[in-house]
């Protein structure tokens, strides 16, 4: 008897619960191209987003990746695109490495402005639904690039159904500011920390 007393609080508790969700969904109807930020000292930011972009290749919504830092390194989302969904997914490795490993702080600015001018022809081009600008932020953040110029051209001349991904940790206040949607990766433990390194599969 107690079991069905259960069950009965429990269907009348989730069929109230669905009333007042379909009562709130009902009032999202609006649609727009998202301006979309992943940040934070956590691991998962690119991860997440090269999420989004093969969401966008299965439902055969045409897309493109620029890599404003990593370099020549084989990644697994790279690789993959590059083999399978290369009609789909436009793919641009501009950087030639972390800021530490290149040291020429002249070449990083150069290659940055080279990768925010590619960004920039994918984002106009109506038919890239979501364009992933990877590890951008930490372009912003050592000022090879202007934050200003990057949202005014986000609030400017992006589509109006286009999705542009911002990724990399310590994110601008500013970006933070315009975007649609932000997302902090907290770090709580990393096995780096026990003397473990970057991992296929894991990592890249």
């Amino acid at each position: 008897m107690a079991d069905t007393d259960d069950d009965a609080r429990h269907a009348a508790k989730m069929a109230k619960k669905k009333t007042a969700r379909d009562k709130i969904m009902a009032t999202k109807t609006d649609q727009k191209g998202l301006v979309i930020v992943h940040t934070g000292k956590g691991k998962g930011k690119s991860t997440s987003a090269f999420g989004m972009i093969f969401r966008c290749i299965a439902h055969e919504m045409p897309c493109a990746v620029v890599q404003f830092i990593k370099g020549g390194m084989s990644t697994g989302e790279r690789d993959l695109i590059l083999a399978k969904f290369s009609d789909a997914c436009q793919f641009h490795t501009m950087g030639e490495g972390f800021t530490w490993e290149t040291q020429d702080k002249s070449r990083d600015m150069e290659m940055a402005a080279a990768a925010w001018e590619k960004a920039k022809e994918l984002i106009r081009d109506p038919a890239n639904k979501m364009v992933l600008l990877d590890e951008i932020n930490i372009a912003l953040r050592y000022d090879y690039l202007d934050v200003n110029e990057v949202v005014a051209f986000l609030q400017t001349e992006k589509p109006e159904m286009t999705h542009v991904v911002l990724t990399g940790r310590n994110a601008k206040d500013e970006l933070i500011e315009a975007a649609d949607l932000v997302t902090e990766m907290e770090l709580i433990k990393h096995p780096f920390r026990s003397g473990i390194k970057a991992q296929i599969g894991v990592e890249f």
